[in-house]
């Protein structure tokens, strides 16, 4: 092959990766908005301007399609947690857990990644959301609290502490409560965090001295002691 046939060869297939980029990016638009599910091939070449033939030609069906949004969402997701580690090191035990919490709700919440796979139905594409999202933000956030522990700074197992925060972070990204409270997702995130670090209850100054009231009275003066001696 000559060299002007080699430039003819790398511009084809430089026009047909800018369109497969296309093509994904329109179907993330599409996909990611609510009611995607009944979203047809249809709507998508409509929405490019294209013949559904062309995009058939990139991506056969539909779950392959899709398989390649969430991969760009998810690899963007995974850059994303990946520099607020890096942008945390050297920052307190809790600025670190914080910064990545917050980072990895809004990522989460933002692609709605739990809720894309869910709702579709597809055990396959949900499988490879629940790997990448494990690999991505739970070991990350399994080594910080081991971390945390190593150093004395999480008292409890750091399995526990980990188990909580998948928990509260899993079932936050699905909630109503933004809507429901008027609150912005990003409030809701450091309200879980501040909750999950610190602590949701405060003792009361007046459950203190209640408290110790009650120890004073349980325990014998000088003349109870003297009779039971």
């Amino acid at each position: 092959m000559g060299p002007m046939e080699t430039n003819v060869v790398s511009r084809v297939s430089l026009r047909e990766e800018q369109r497969a980029d296309a093509i994904i990016a329109a179907a993330g638009r599409v996909f990611l908005a609510p009611g995607f599910t009944g979203v047809r091939m249809s709507d998508l070449a409509r929405e490019l301007g294209m013949s559904k033939k062309t995009i058939y030609r990139h991506f056969p069906d539909k779950r392959s399609l899709l398989a390649a949004v969430l991969d760009r969402q998810l690899t963007a997701v995974e850059q994303t947690l990946l520099e607020a580690v890096e942008d945390a090191e050297g920052q307190p035990f809790d600025v670190r857990i914080q910064r990545f919490l917050i980072a990895a709700g809004s990522e989460l919440g933002r692609i709605g990644a739990a809720q894309l796979a869910a709702g579709q139905g597809d055990v396959m594409l949900r499988e490879y959301v629940e790997q990448r999202v494990e690999t991505a933000v739970y070991r990350r956030l399994d080594e910080l609290f081991r971390d945390g522990h190593r150093q004395g700074l999480v008292p409890v197992p750091p399995e526990l502490i980990s188990e909580i925060t998948r928990g509260a972070l899993e079932r936050l990204i699905a909630s109503r409560l933004p809507h429901e409270l008027g609150w912005t997702a990003a409030d809701l995130l450091r309200a879980t965090v501040e909750t999950v670090l610190y602590g949701a209850v405060r003792p009361s100054r007046a459950g203190t001295d209640d408290g110790q009231r009650r120890a004073a009275s349980s325990t014998p003066n000088e003349g109870e002691q003297e009779s039971l001696a």
